[in-house]
C-alpha cells in the first residue's frame, strides 16, 4: 500500500527539516587560511575522496603534494606537486622528503600500508589512515563508539600471504601496520558510507536519481528504520581540521548529527525535486523473502535487526566533540543529483547500485497483489 496521508505529512515535515538543515550551524564558504601552513602528502588524491581534501587543504593555506600512478584524472590540480609511483613496488619518489602529515586514502591492502608507513615513519609527524566502519566485528549493539566497538580478530601472517583478505579484516591489518610504524602518531578514521558528488558507486546516487524519475517508488521496510552516511566534503573538511588540531587516535566518521530515519531520508531527498511521485512502503520480510538484498538492491537500507541492529546507530559523541560538521541532506541530495545529470546518458541509465525499473515494478505488483 502507498503511504497514508498522515504518514506522509508526519515524515515529510521531518524530512524537510532535515533537508533544510534546521539543526545545522554550519557556515558555508568560510575557509580562513591558517597561521601555520601544513605540508600535507596525499596518497592518491585524484579519485573520489582525495580531490575534495586537496581543494579544501589548499583553500586553508596548506601546501599539498599528491602521490599516485599518474593515470586517473591527471588534469586535476595543475599547480600542485605530483609525485608518480606505485604503492605495490615503487615509492622511490617519496624518499628523502619530509611532510607534516600524510593522508592515506587509497589502501585496503595492508602490504601497501606497511611499505608506505615504514618509509615515511621518519618523514612525517602524523599518519592519517582512512579505515572503515567495516572493521567492527559485532554490529548487533546499538550505540557503538570507537572504544566499545570490537574489531575483527586477524592473523598478522595474512599480510605476507597470498590469501585474499575480506575488506573489514584487511582494514584492521592496515590499521595495525600504520600503528606499528608510527606508534602514537597515527590518526585512524573509520567512515561509514561516503556519499556525494563524484561518487561512482551510486550507493547513494540511486535514491536522488530514482526519486527524480518519479512515479511509484518502492520504499523498503519500516519508515523509522535508521540510516547513516557522510558527505564526502564533510569528511574531507574534517580531515583537514583534525590535522590542524594535531588530533591522534581513532575516530568514527558517520552522520548526520541527529538520528535519521529512512522516511526522513527519502522525503528529504524528495524536497530537491518537483517530479510527481508516491512512495509505497514494502514490508522488510516481503523483500527479504524475494531475495532483495539490503544495501545492494536497496542502497543505504539495512534492516535494524539481529546482527545489524547497530549498523546504522553509532554513537557520534566523540566525532562531534572533535568538530565534525554536516551539510544539510538537501545539499548533499541536490549536488549528487546535479553530478549524476552531468554524466553521459548511458552512465545515467546504468546505475551500479539499486534494482532495475523492471524489477521494482515486479515487486510493487506482487506487493499490491498480496495486499488484496
Amino acid at each position: 500500500m502507498g503511504t497514508s496521508r498522515r504518514e506522509f505529512l508526519q515524515f515529510a515535515a521531518a524530512g524537510t527539516a532535515v533537508g533544510l538543515g534546521v539543526h545545522s550551524d554550519r557556515l558555508f564558504g568560510s575557509t580562513p587560511q591558517q597561521d601555520r601552513s601544513l605540508r600535507i602528502l596525499v596518497l592518491g588524491g585524484t579519485g573520489f575522496i582525495g580531490p575534495h581534501m586537496v581543494r579544501y587543504a589548499i583553500a586553508r593555506g596548506h601546501t599539498v603534494t599528491i602521490f599516485n600512478r599518474g593515470k586517473t584524472n591527471t588534469h586535476l590540480f595543475p599547480s600542485v606537486e605530483k609525485l608518480v609511483g606505485d604503492r605495490n613496488d615503487d615509492l622511490e619518489s617519496l624518499e628523502g622528503r619530509t611532510w607534516d602529515a600524510v593522508i592515506d586514502n587509497s589502501a585496503s591492502n595492508p602490504r601497501w600500508v606497511r611499505l608506505s608507513a615504514q618509509l615515511l615513519k621518519d618523514s612525517v609527524d602524523t599518519y592519517l589512515f582512512t579505515s572503515t566502519r567495516s572493521v567492527y566485528s559485532d554490529l548487533s549493539k546499538v550505540g557503538l563508539t570507537e572504544e566499545t566497538g570490537p574489531v575483527h580478530e586477524v592473523d598478522r601472517a595474512l599480510v605476507d600471504g597470498d590469501e585474499r583478505i575480506p575488506y573489514g579484516p584487511a582494514k584492521v591489518l592496515c590499521e595495525m601496520e600504520a600503528n606499528d610504524a608510527l606508534p602514537g602518531r597515527t590518526l585512524i578514521v573509520r567512515p561509514g558510507l561516503i556519499v556525494g558528488p563524484g561518487d561512482t558507486t551510486d550507493r547513494f546516487t540511486y535514491w536522488p536519481a530514482r526519486i527524480d524519475r518519479g512515479g511509484e517508488i518502492l520504499a523498503p521496510g519500516d519508515l523509522g528504520n535508521p540510516v547513516m552516511f557522510i558527505d564526502v566534503r564533510d569528511l574531507a573538511e574534517w580531515y583537514v581540521h583534525l590535522l590542524e588540531q594535531g588530533a591522534l587516535g581513532v575516530l568514527n566518521a558517520l552522520g548526520p548529527e541527529s538520528p535519521l530515519s529512512f522516511a526522513e531520508l527519502l522525503y528529504g531527498i524528495r524536497a530537491v525535486t518537483s517530479t510527481p511521485l508516491s512512495f509505497t512502503w514494502v514490508d522488510t520480510d516481503f523483500l527479504l523473502e524475494r531475495e532483495v538484498r539490503p544495501y545492494a538492491h536497496m542502497p543505504l537500507w539495512v534492516p535494524a535487526r539481529g546482527e545489524s541492529a547497530g549498523f546504522q546507530r553509532f554513537d557520534l559523541s566523540k566525532p562531534l566533540a572533535m568538530g565534525i560538521k554536516y551539510r544539510p541532506l538537501a545539499v548533499t541530495a541536490k549536488d549528487t543529483l546535479d553530478y549524476h545529470k552531468s554524466r553521459p546518458p548511458e552512465r545515467q541509465a546504468e546505475l551500479r547500485a539499486g534494482i532495475s525499473a523492471e524489477r521494482e515494478a515486479e515487486l510493487l505488483a506482487a506487493w499490491h497483489a498480496a495486499a488484496k
